[in-house]
């Protein structure tokens, strides 16, 4: 009897029992209870400790030291506190709660964080602990995924790879809407098998939902899984061709829905009664989706752009393993490939409907198509993007691991052990010496490496109680690496909205040499961006750019003096400040919990609001201050950081309308106070 048919046993004996059973039967019957606590039937006895142990020990690691972030991206913080106070804002995915524009991202991610600060209040363990569960979250559902066909080894095996992942450790851990991203997709590579082994259509729509949600959390990346979910699907699934084209079908439809009735509100809701959709120049949603966020990010083409796109790393097939990029997910990438090609030869006469075979073919295309469309796109890329990946190789290493040791009779199994045990060991070895870590670990792994993987070619030679200790060797070997990468993630505070895990590996910035390189919390190191400009253009050290350009990539925290200012009569106004760029409005709204609006967006270069609209607000006085400046705790105000020049034809009109003032070191201009020349030439324009 194969596994897949003991876990459907297992899955049967939940089903209640009948009413015509014997009181007695009933009463020695497992419960639901009884059944969760024991671990699913026809696992070994140490299966469902093990899991639990793992669950902890990965809850554990990624709540460690974790308000050490605080705010961590306030970008999205700011977002989810003024989703906390406006269910308006809570829709759209508001920056502030007075609505005047979005985040660049669909909200669903936010959705989130703005409950949990809703239910606990603005801090940060508010805004990241949710992280942290959906981390623990996507370990179990990789588990039980795997598991299902593989048995309880695997399972642990792929759930341990996942939770040592660097970049997962990070990104669990951080407020950026990929922890949420990869639990959805996880949820729909199990959804998928489920809906494999069945032949149910009523399975795959909820793979469509998942998708769905998965665009609501980060537009179309989530698509990069499709491909792999839908072939699985159309090839093995248990029942005839035509159910499964319809089941297809009905995946798209559902995919459609769960996603659709989000973006033809806002698409049809008139734009003077919503937030401005932040990310696009043109106030619309779909422009954002297939634009900025979508195939710019592919060709470079990205409007509104820092830099203007094409400047964010070389491109190529050896990207994930560069300087910049393999500390963070290539660990095991060569190992996954190869336990993939190792799946799919010893399963290539298995019968159509093979459940394992289904698996190689999700989890391997999942890898495949998203590890190609990150290497070779040309637009705005990040170093953290890559958590996308951390499912699918967890997954491929703990299948292939597992089906290699029930072939280590034979040369294929035992060949591939070694193999993948050795590339790995020897790929954590160049890795480590990438960093200025101690040369004894990376010496430790490679030997303990090539050690384990020698006796793994005479594994069927050795004396059975040396087998647990090379099983172990291999183990340590494989996972010291991230492991220690792992563990220099948590100690280290992560902020801004760029960030990787791990030491110091002599990188250049986002994407590898040629870029900016970045410090601690985001700020520039040397000021320049692609192009050997500053945020808005101008070159470094021309006039007019402030004391720091940190604002682009992170908020600081205002003093006392500014919150208590701009706190003052905060009732009468609908913004209680406006700065130029989303991280310097984030940086006063987080510290007094009042709506800041963020002229320009994140970038600074959205042309929302325009000079007349801006002049129309203070005139109903709905804005208390501009921050000049520096007054956002970074770059802000005089000059947008993009393309657009409506922050500088903002800033122009402010100083030139209204008085400045120093306020706890900061500039701002009270915008309730007209400068005596500018109220003259108000009257008199009004007069004519």
């Amino acid at each position: 009897m194969d596994t897949l048919t003991l876990h459907r046993q297992a899955d049967d004996s939940a089903a209640p029992l009948p009413r015509s059973t014997p009181a007695t039967a009933r009463t020695t019957a497992p419960t639901r209870v009884h059944r969760l606590w024991r671990g699913v039937e026809g696992d070994p006895e140490w299966a469902w400790p093990a899991l639990l142990g793992l669950l902890l020990v990965t809850g554990l690691l990624y709540v460690y030291n974790l308000t050490s972030s605080g705010y961590a991206n306030s970008f999205y913080s700011a977002a989810a506190q003024a989703g906390s106070t406006s269910w308006e804002a809570f829709f759209y995915g508001s920056s502030d709660a007075g609505n005047s524009i979005t985040v660049d991202k669909p909200p669903a991610a936010l959705w989130v964080m703005a409950l949990s600060v809703r239910l606990l209040g603005l801090s940060s363990l508010a805004i990241l602990l949710p992280e942290v569960l959906m981390g623990v979250g996507t370990v179990a559902v990789v588990y039980a995924t795997v598991r299902r066909q593989f048995g309880a080894a695997a399972g642990l095996l792929s759930g341990a790879v996942l939770a040592l992942t660097p970049v997962a450790v990070l990104m669990f851990r951080f407020n950026n809407p990929d922890a949420l991203l990869v639990l959805v997709m996880a949820l729909g590579a199990w959804a998928t098998m489920r809906s494999i082994e069945r032949g149910s259509t009523k399975w795959f729509a909820l793979v469509g939902a998942l998708v769905g949600l998965g665009f609501l959390t980060k537009a179309l990346q989530v698509l990069l899984v499709v491909p792999a979910f839908g072939l699985a699907y159309l090839l093995f699934a248990d029942t005839t061709l035509r159910r499964r084209i319809t089941g297809a079908l009905v995946g798209v439809a559902s995919m459609v829905l769960s996603a659709g009735w989000w973006v033809a509100i806002v698409q049809l809701v008139p734009a003077g009664m919503r937030p401005y959709i932040g990310g696009s120049q043109d106030n619309s949603f779909l422009s954002v989706t297939f634009g900025y966020n979508g195939l710019g990010r592919i060709s470079g083409a990205e409007t509104g752009s820092v830099g203007g796109g094409n400047g964010w790393g070389s491109t190529g097939i050896g990207r994930m393993f560069s300087a910049s990029l393999g500390g963070q997910i290539s660990w095991l990438i060569p190992s996954a490939l190869i336990m993939l090609v190792l799946g799919l030869v010893l399963l290539r006469r298995a019968p159509r409907t093979d459940a394992r075979r289904a698996a190689y073919v999700v989890w391997g295309g999942w890898l495949l198509v998203t590890m190609v469309t990150f290497s070779f796109m040309a637009g705005i890329f990040h170093e953290y993007y890559t958590v996308a990946l951390a499912p699918a190789v967890a997954a491929l290493v703990g299948m292939g691991a597992t089906q290699a040791w029930e072939h280590r009779g034979k040369a294929v199994g035992s060949v591939t052990l070694a193999t993948a045990t050795a590339v790995a060991a020897t790929w954590s070895f160049v890795l480590l010496s990438r960093t200025e870590w101690s040369s004894i670990l990376r010496v430790a792994i490679l030997a303990a490496g090539l050690a384990s993987a020698l006796l793994l070619l005479l594994v069927t030679q050795l004396h059975r109680r040396a087998v647990p200790l090379v099983l172990a060797g291999a183990l340590v070997a494989v996972l010291a690496g991230p492991a220690a990468y792992s563990v220099d993630t948590v100690r280290t505070p992560h902020t801004g909205s760029i960030v990787t895990a791990g030491p110091a590996t002599g990188r250049n910035g986002p994407g590898g040499a040629g870029m900016p390189r970045f410090g601690a919390g985001g700020t520039l190191r040397g000021g320049a961006l692609p192009g050997g400009t500053l945020p808005g253009g101008t070159a470094p050290g021309a006039p007019g750019t402030g004391a720091s350009p940190g604002g682009l990539l992170d908020a600081n925290t205002p003093s006392t003096e500014v919150v208590s200012a701009l706190s003052a009569d905060a009732g009468s106004y609908r913004w209680v400040a406006a700065a130029i760029g989303s991280q310097n409005a984030a940086g006063l709204q987080l510290a007094t919990g009042l709506p800041v609006m963020a002229i320009g967006g994140f970038n600074g270069s959205d042309p929302s609001p325009t000079l007349t609209q801006f002049q129309q607000y203070v005139a109903a006085g709905e804005i208390h201050y501009f921050a000049a400046s520096g007054a956002g705790g970074g770059r802000g105000g005089m000059g947008g950081m993009g393309s657009s020049g409506t922050g500088s034809e903002i800033s122009t009109w402010v100083a030139a309308s209204f008085a400045s003032a120093t306020i706890g070191g900061s500039t701002f201009y009270d915008l309730t106070q007209p400068l005596a020349s500018a109220s003259a030439a108000a009257t008199t324009t009004q007069t004519t």
